[in-house]
């Protein structure tokens, strides 16, 4: 069964939206593990647009379970995190102007700056992982920067209709999950999976970890953390 990582980002949105000190991020973590979370994830941006830096402090001292920070290749960024130094960095792409991440990595195009991040990372201890598209290109070139894990990026599938259309995206990620695999890396995929889609990415063959934050933090809006975590915990089951 994957393990699933709570991304506790739209939390800390929802706190900057008015830069007051709750709903503390730090607080829906610990209900997110006492609802059965395998792992805790949040990104922290160049902007500081939701996650502070005092969020990962605390975060590093409290969490029991895994810690997964998510982190563009920026250099001041990379440096906390070596400082901090949380389980696993996700390297993902990151543009101010966008609303969430959009698409994954292109390590072609940036070869040399991500090479010098995992670098950094892997020296200070860190496992590595890599969001990116279901491209067989870009996992090759995972494999030859020496990355831990590769985290598929589920955007396509999970913003598609009709099934149809969403079988074919699913198709793609099914074919690169077998060649992340066949490169001897870890299988990770997350974003835009939500308590309706996420089934068939849970069901891929050698899924060990799903990251998934936003349609949990919805549904506990409603239900409760706690209980929200738990319910998408028996839909991976």
């Amino acid at each position: 069964m994957a393990e699933l990582g709570v991304n506790i980002d739209h939390v800390a949105t929802v706190r900057q939206a008015r830069r007051t000190t709750e709903p503390d991020p730090v607080w829906a973590a610990t209900l997110a593990q006492l609802g059965g979370a395998d792992g805790i994830t949040l990104h922290l941006r160049e902007d500081r647009r939701h996650i502070q830096d005092r969020d990962l402090r605390v975060l590093r001292e409290t969490v029991t379970v895994k810690l997964n920070l998510e982190l563009a290749a920026n250099p001041e960024v990379v440096a906390i995190a070596c400082e901090t130094r949380p389980d696993q960095v996700t390297l993902v792409p990151e543009k101010r102007e966008e609303v969430t991440t959009e698409g994954g990595l292109d390590l072609i195009g940036s070869h040399a700056r991500v090479a010098e991040a995992i670098k950094k990372l892997r020296a200070a201890g860190i496992s590595i992982s890599l969001f990116l598209d279901p491209d067989p290109r870009q996992i090759a070139s995972a494999a030859q920067l020496g990355a831990d894990a590769v985290e598929l990026h589920t955007g396509e599938y999970a913003l598609t209709t009709g099934d149809e259309r969403q079988g074919a995206e699913l198709a793609k990620l099914v074919a690169a999950a077998k060649l992340v695999k066949s490169a001897g890396l870890v299988l990770h995929a997350g974003h835009g999976l939500t308590y309706r889609n996420v089934k068939p990415i849970a069901a891929i063959e050698g899924i060990s970890e799903l990251n998934i934050g936003h349609s949990i933090v919805a549904r506990a809006i409603m239900v409760g953390f706690e209980q929200a975590v738990r319910e998408m915990k028996k839909l991976i089951a």
